[in-house]
C-alpha cells in the first residue's frame, strides 16, 4: 500500500508528491523552494543546496524519520562547478555512514533558477 506523506510543504503545481511511504520505505523530492510560499529560493548552490536539505528534513520528519534514515540521495545539478558547495552543504547535514549517492549534471532543471533538486529514499523501522 502507497501512503502519501502530508509534509506541511508548500504543494507543488504539478501531478507529484514530496514523500511516499510502502511499508518501511519512504521516498523524497526536494528543490530550495520555500517551504510556505513554494517559491525558488534564490542565491547560490549554497543558499539552494542548504533549502534542499533543509526541505528533504521536513518531508522525512513528516514521514516519522530523521536525515540518518537516508539510505541513497540522487543529486541533479546545472553546474559541474557546483558540486563543490553542493558537498560542503551536504557534509552538514549528512553523517558516516553516508547515504549511498550519485551526482548528476543536467542542462536545466524544470524550475526557473532552481540549480540543485535531489530525490532521496529512506528506511524507517
Amino acid at each position: 500500500m502507497i501512503e502519501r506523506i502530508e509534509t506541511g510543504i508548500a504543494p507543488s503545481s504539478s501531478p507529484v508528491n514530496d514523500a511516499i511511504r510502502a511499508g518501511q520505505q519512504v521516498w523524497l523530492v526536494a528543490i530550495a523552494e520555500d517551504p510556505v510560499s513554494g517559491d525558488i529560493v534564490h542565491g547560490d548552490i549554497v543558499v539552494q543546496t542548504r533549502r534542499t536539505i533543509q526541505n528533504l528534513e521536513i518531508a522525512i520528519r513528516a514521514a516519522g524519520g530523521t536525515l540518518a534514515n537516508i539510505v541513497q540521495v540522487q543529486v541533479f545539478l546545472i553546474d559541474k562547478a557546483d558540486a563543490k558547495g553542493m558537498n560542503a552543504v551536504y557534509a552538514e547535514f549528512f553523517k558516516q555512514p553516508y547515504p549511498v549517492r550519485a551526482t548528476v549534471v543536467v542542462k536545466e532543471l524544470l524550475a526557473s533558477g532552481l540549480r540543485v533538486e535531489m530525490l532521496a529514499t529512506a528506511v524507517l523501522s
